[in-house]
């Protein structure tokens, strides 16, 4: 008999392959009571079998997996099961932080002259031509010495995938008897949460709020979760509210780095998206640099997808304390997602032009500016400090509505989608911090976020 695991069926068969029973499967607590249960459908099938001589094929998981929370896009369609958006509108899309800008041409004719780089394998630390090119965009950005390419810079398969692999690279399960910790701010990129299940750690999060002006407050983390913490999320500027962090606020969480031993994963895959040509917002590396420090225990993500207008082309960088980018160049290795070699050279050809990227913010801040003033009447809504969003909370008639029954209202009336705030965050410290804001991704064109605005105006 072969008892065979596919998605939530547990198949009962004979060697001969002749299905027995199609059993569901049951949410199991551990291992003891999927054993038991084992036992009773084996106990209740054998006998049917033509043989005595049994082997299992079972599909045993990750139990980790089981603590992954539907992503916020699966939990919107869910939302919207069964509702027929107003066919008198065409629709606007607003919920996802998908970069609609024009790819630039220079992008595009690099990849497309470098194709028959397809040919050869790509190393997981690149070609040092990208790394180089990465080395002196870091430098001029945020003007601190030049990092060593071959031992503080990293290229990267896109950041999201590089924030997950951090994680599994730096957790250690067997430093202590105690479950190791990971901080992250709430609300956030959900693949700060996933990476720390699958890791095998605890998340803890940090409510970011307009009381604390969307910042992570670690005064309020008790000394018993500090000790247990082993890496730290942050994301500067911040998704969703565009929030920058401070120097102060920098010098805190080094301090506490520095204390406690944890390290710190910037996320800056934002950086570049920002209103003020004379006002970049602050880096990790450049604040420590201002603060005289050294980059011991943390790194940088940061991105093209956004800067760049090339989401699909999937490629970032990781940068920061030498140790730990040797440790997660060998993690890599294993994990074998190397960059393509035709984007190593469109990333060469990304990171050596900022015209590009200048045009870029100009086309978000046009949009802002327009969007902004028009929203204000109807929700409590604010210019971010940079990236792409809007962070709006119901306010004045709309305040007695929850953010997803405003994100189906807009959908439904309007055949607008934008993203309920609560989606984007979970319950703790007895709030949702998420809760009755939505998220507007300001992505499409100026006149059909324009036009998105005038229909929200309808609202009240």
């Amino acid at each position: 008999m072969a008892v065979v695991y596919s998605k939530n069926i547990l198949k009962i068969a004979c060697k001969n392959l002749t299905i027995v029973a199609s059993i569901p499967i049951v949410n199991w607590t551990g291992a003891a009571s999927y054993n038991n249960w084992m036992k009773s459908v084996i106990t209740t099938n054998v006998a049917t079998c033509k043989t005595m001589s049994v082997s299992f094929i079972i599909g045993f998981m990750n139990t980790n997996l089981n603590q992954l929370q539907p992503y916020p896009f699966q939990r919107l369609r869910d939302l919207f099961k069964g509702i027929t958006p107003n066919p008198a509108y065409t629709p606007i899309n607003l919920s996802i932080g998908e970069p609609k800008h024009t790819t630039p041409a220079l992008i595009k004719k690099a990849l497309v002259d470098n194709l028959n780089g397809l040919a050869t394998y790509p190393t997981t630390a690149g070609i040092p031509e990208l790394r180089q090119a990465i080395s002196a965009w870091i430098t001029r950005r945020y003007g601190i010495p030049a990092l060593n390419v071959e031992t503080e810079i990293l290229p990267v398969a896109g950041s999201r995938e590089a924030l997950f692999a951090i994680a599994q690279a730096v957790i250690n399960k067997g430093a202590s008897s105690d479950k190791p910790v990971v901080i992250s701010p709430n609300p956030f990129y959900q693949i700060y949460e996933g990476a720390a299940f699958l890791a095998g750690a605890e998340p803890y999060f940090l409510n970011t709020t307009p009381e604390n002006g969307h910042a992570m407050d670690f005064s309020s983390v008790p000394d018993e979760i500090l000790a247990r913490t082993q890496l730290v999320y942050v994301c500067s500027p911040g998704n969703p509210s565009g929030k920058v962090m401070s120097l102060a606020q920098w010098e805190t969480i080094f301090e506490l780095s520095s204390k406690y031993g944890f390290i710190i994963a910037a996320d800056e895959c934002y950086s570049e998206i920002y209103f003020n040509e004379n006002n970049p917002p602050l880096g990790a590396l450049q604040a420590a640099h201002k603060l005289g420090r050294d980059y011991t225990n943390l790194i940088i993500f940061s991105s093209l997808s956004k800067r760049s207008n090339v989401p699909g082309m999937r490629s970032g960088f990781v940068a920061g304390d030498a140790k730990i980018i040797e440790k997660f160049a060998l993690y890599r290795t294993y994990q074998g997602c190397a960059m393509n070699p035709a984007v190593q050279h469109a990333s060469i050809a990304a990171w050596n032009d900022e015209e590009h990227v200048i045009e870029n913010r100009r086309l978000y801040a046009e949009k802002f500016n327009a969007v902004t003033p028009m929203l204000a009447n109807i929700l409590e809504v604010e210019m971010p400090d940079a990236a792409f969003y809007l962070w709006a909370k119901t306010a004045g008639q709309l305040s007695n509505i929850s953010d997803t029954e405003l994100a189906v209202q807009l959908y439904r009336d309007f055949n607008i989608t934008v993203l309920p705030g609560s989606f984007l965050a979970r319950e703790a410290h007895g709030i949702n911090p998420g809760q009755n804001f939505i998220r507007l991704a300001l992505v499409a064109s100026l006149e059909e976020c324009v036009e998105a605005a005038k229909r929200m105006q309808n609202l009240v």
